[in-house]
């Protein structure tokens, strides 16, 4: 009797340990329910590509991609290529000799043919990583801290020092360093980002370089986002990755990364979303980017991506409210989310290379030609920008231009995280 009420209550101190002292477990997934996502998310390939990096890329029938399971896009028929092409309009008539230009690593073992597209493979254990099927490949909702009339002054930030004032909320777990404009309708940007690999402590972490065009309340705004991510939870390594992301709601309830969820339309067989990228920058050496455009086809309200000068796909008008007509910022930067921003001890997850922005170039990572794009549908250099750091000891940026001649400002970012000005 003695030995089964010991047995009892080590079954019973086992139960409370996994499930309380050291926090909630997460929900067991039921495998039924794991096979079911793994169906709709890769679907039958033509071809399969086994990359260096462990990859396993599907090159899926272009009208059998993921897309096509959302309810809006049933009967939808596929735009094989935007309806212009934007021109590049600069200060001195002629854009500098860009960087070279990341490639990905699957594509040296083979290509896909004509009339598909490549798709990373989603695995049981990316399903399993997730805490829930609803959550895997998608960011948490943007939950905004209290702040104090004092505190608010300080974030008050100013375009060009002088346009007007902007209230910069800060969301829980985030923390960007950006370049900002703001206030008129912009239907395109681009930019050139440089490419690094920064340290990410531990999951959930992930750290972006990236563009987001939205529109909309603080809280519940529309977004079209793209850049490289360094994510161990989402892609079960550290390689730096070329992402997407889309939102109708502020991340509540719509949206995700890559073609983790049903909506973007991809048209170019030469580039996986999700895919690792290569090569990256060194300090003091060679300076690799990633040049992006995303730009609204008028004719149609879809959100075309260019990676380069190739023509990835495109997020359809239909996906969208505010967003079909225009977006009303553009953020050129980089983001940390991290439960372990703003609070002491700091998370060691980086930001872009690492360096702080004002180690400028060769230490420091950077976008080069931020862009935005009005109905003129012609690239210029945005009239007012302004900068924001959630926390400038932690990560840091600056819009630096060398000289007093005609070149454009270079804009800096990033930071280690945890230092000793950011303990």
């Amino acid at each position: 009797m003695e030995k089964r009420v010991s047995m009892l209550l080590l079954l019973i101190l086992l139960c409370t340990l996994s499930n309380g002292v050291y926090g909630k477990s997460k929900a067991r997934i039921p495998r039924f329910e794991i096979n079911r996502r793994l169906k709709l998310l890769n679907k039958s390939a033509v071809k399969t590509i086994k990359s260096e990096d462990g990859d396993i890329i599907d090159c899926v029938d272009i009208y059998k991609q993921p897309a096509f399971d959302h309810p809006a896009l049933k009967n939808h028929t596929i735009q094989m290529q935007p309806s212009f092409i934007p021109a590049v309009e600069t200060s001195n008539g002629k854009l500098e000799n860009s960087r070279p230009v990341v490639s990905q690593l699957w594509k040296r073992r083979g290509s896909c043919p004509k009339g598909t597209i490549p798709i990373r493979r989603i695995r049981r254990q990316d399903l399993l990583r997730a805490n829930s099927l609803d959550e895997f490949g998608r960011k948490s909702p943007e939950h905004f801290e209290r702040t104090n009339k004092t505190a608010n002054q300080d974030r008050i930030m100013h375009l060009n020092n002088t346009n007007g004032p902007i209230l910069s909320p800060t969301p829980e777990n985030r923390s960007t360093a950006i370049l900002l404009t703001y206030g008129f309708n912009f239907i395109g940007a681009s930019g050139e980002i440089n490419v690094w690999n920064p340290h990410v402590e531990k999951p959930p972490e992930f750290s972006t370089a990236q563009i987001w065009l939205k529109n909309g309340e603080v809280d519940s705004f529309e977004s079209v986002e793209a850049g490289w991510i360094v994510s161990f939870s989402l892609y079960a390594d550290t390689r730096t990755r070329f992402f997407i992301y889309w939102t109708a709601d502020g991340y509540k309830n719509t949206g995700c990364f890559d073609l983790t969820c049903y909506a973007f339309v991809q048209t170019s067989k030469e580039i996986t979303i999700g895919g690792a990228l290569e090569p990256g920058s060194s300090t003091h050496q060679q300076q690799y980017v990633l040049p992006l455009n995303i730009f609204m086809d008028p004719s149609t309200s879809n959100w075309w991506l260019m990676y380069h000068n190739i023509t990835v796909g495109y997020w359809p008008g239909s996906l969208f409210y505010l967003l079909k007509h225009s977006a009303t910022s553009v953020e050129w930067g980089g983001q940390v989310y991290s439960f372990n921003v703003r609070k002491s001890p700091h998370t060691k997850t980086a930001m872009g290379s690492g360096y702080n922005a004002e180690q400028l170039y060769g230490l420091a990572c950077f976008i080069g030609h931020p862009r935005i794009l009005d109905y003129s549908k012609s690239y210029k250099y945005p009239t007012f920008v302004g900068i924001w750091k959630d926390e400038y000891n932690c990560y840091s940026a600056i819009n630096y231009k060398e000289g007093n001649g005609n070149s454009e400002p270079l804009f800096f970012f990033g930071g280690p995280g945890q230092s000793p000005r950011c303990p």
